[in-house]
């Protein structure tokens, strides 16, 4: 079973092309969660993985880019059967969410 840890590293594989950094550090992934898939066997066991997110701006140009990263880097991950991304607004981003690795690969 992937790990909440497995899937944000995976997610740091997804970047905002504006800001050239990584979705996790910039503090746009809220939530992840993971569960096994009904569907699967025990031959080829699977799971689900649904991304809590959000985006800089309600108005950001590239929001369709970045969550086609998400979705395509998560659904890459061998054992999972189905990504779900949901976007939400609250709480609302702010630079403060910037992970400190985050802060000094941007120089602030």
């Amino acid at each position: 079973m992937l790990t909440e840890t497995e899937l944000l590293t995976a997610l740091c594989d997804c970047f905002d092309p504006e800001v050239k950094l990584n979705l996790v550090d910039l503090g746009l992934i809220y939530k992840v969660e993971t569960g096994a898939d009904p569907a699967s066997t025990a031959a080829w066991p699977r799971q689900w993985v649904r991304v809590e997110m959000t985006l800089t701006t309600p108005s950001c140009p590239a929001s369709g880019l970045i969550f086609e990263q998400v979705n395509n880097r998560l659904a890459s991950i061998e054992c999972v059967s189905k990504v779900q991304v949901d976007l939400v607004w609250e709480p609302k981003w702010t630079a403060h969410r910037i992970s400190a690795e985050g802060r000094r690969l941007l120089g602030i």
